[in-house]
């Protein structure tokens, strides 16, 4: 079955390593999405600390020559249901951490021209727009403490400007009190791309219930991460499947997706590469997913999401 990945670090793991896109050794290529029968991945441009804004331009301009060549770009709904119907896997360009463009806003507008179609405010760490839902205490994470601080004035300005865009919100990696404030009486969609299920792991990185609810409410989606620290103990395909059936248990079954986090991750047991996403499906399926729940999971929910706020 074919299958979008809502996240991914492989551009600028690529980039980093001088790897090429097309046949590196990494968790995610094109040869590896084509074989696993990818219909879009989203590529994310992730960048943190000094220098981010430099880097994002060379990552920018890495994607803009590599991904043509691999890919088809995805602008549009129309171009996404192509790559759903066709054989060509489609390319979906999305930034990680939005604390590079400081307090100018307009650089938002550069973004849209250069094709980004979903974006998230703030990483691990705090930034001018945004907290991240990772508290630190002297310097070590507290990964089972919720940050309740909301969005800064930078961050709530930002956040109007991407849905003026037809960009996509993102709130991984956003503290509790931000996602709160995004999800408000919210009607545009918006996406968890890579987070999981507080209520079977109960680690900050995880939604709550409530916020699952209150994305599901709005049309929005949460990407499932393959992550081992967020997935909890135990076999990686039986933590998926747990995440899987809670999500829908708590926001149905138009609100789940995958958003594995490929090349930004340790390999987790039996979920190495890409390659295994088929597997993955079967899984999901023997488990009791079903056909038309499957479909959903696997493409439908991440493409209407698209369609609805890109066009």
């Amino acid at each position: 079955m074919k299958y979008i990945d809502m996240h991914c670090d492989t551009v600028t793991v690529c980039f980093d390593g001088g790897l090429n896109l097309r046949d590196c050794d990494l968790q995610i290529s094109a040869e590896k999405l084509n074989r696993s029968d990818c219909a879009a991945q989203c590529f994310a441009l992730f960048t943190q600390g000094d220098g981010a804004a430099l880097r994002f331009g060379q990552y920018l301009g890495f994607y803009s020559a590599a991904a043509p060549e691999n890919f088809r770009p995805v602008t549009d709904g129309r171009d996404l249901a192509a790559c759903i119907s066709g054989g060509s896997t489609g390319a979906i360009l999305t930034v990680e951490n939005l604390g590079f463009i400081g307090d100018d806003l307009q650089k938002l507008e550069h973004l849209a021209s250069a094709g980004v179609k979903m974006a998230s405010l703030v990483w691990n760490y705090e930034n001018s727009l945004a907290y991240p839902n990772l508290v630190f205490k002297n310097g070590e994470p507290q990964f089972s403490v919720r940050e309740p601080r909301g969005l800064k004035p930078a961050g709530r300005l930002a956040a109007e400007m991407l849905d003026n865009l037809k960009i996509i919100l993102d709130i991984s990696h956003l503290s509790d009190g931000g996602a709160e404030e995004l999800l408000a009486g919210r009607k545009i969609p918006l996406v968890a791309s890579h987070s999981n299920a507080a209520g079977v792991c109960g680690v900050c990185r995880n939604l709550t219930d409530g916020l699952i609810k209150k994305v599901a409410d709005c049309g929005g989606v949460v990407g499932v991460n393959f992550c081992k620290d967020f997935l909890g103990e135990g076999d990686t395909l039986a933590c998926v499947l747990a995440h899987v059936k809670h999500i829908i248990n708590v926001g149905g079954e138009d609100a789940v997706a995958f958003g594995s986090d490929f090349d930004g991750i340790p390999a987790p047991p039996d979920m190495e590469t890409c390659l295994k996403m088929p597997a993955l499906v079967g899984y999901l399926s023997d488990g009791g997913i079903s056909g038309s729940v499957l479909e959903k999971l696997c493409y439908k929910n991440f493409a209407r999401v698209f369609a609805e706020v890109c066009g």
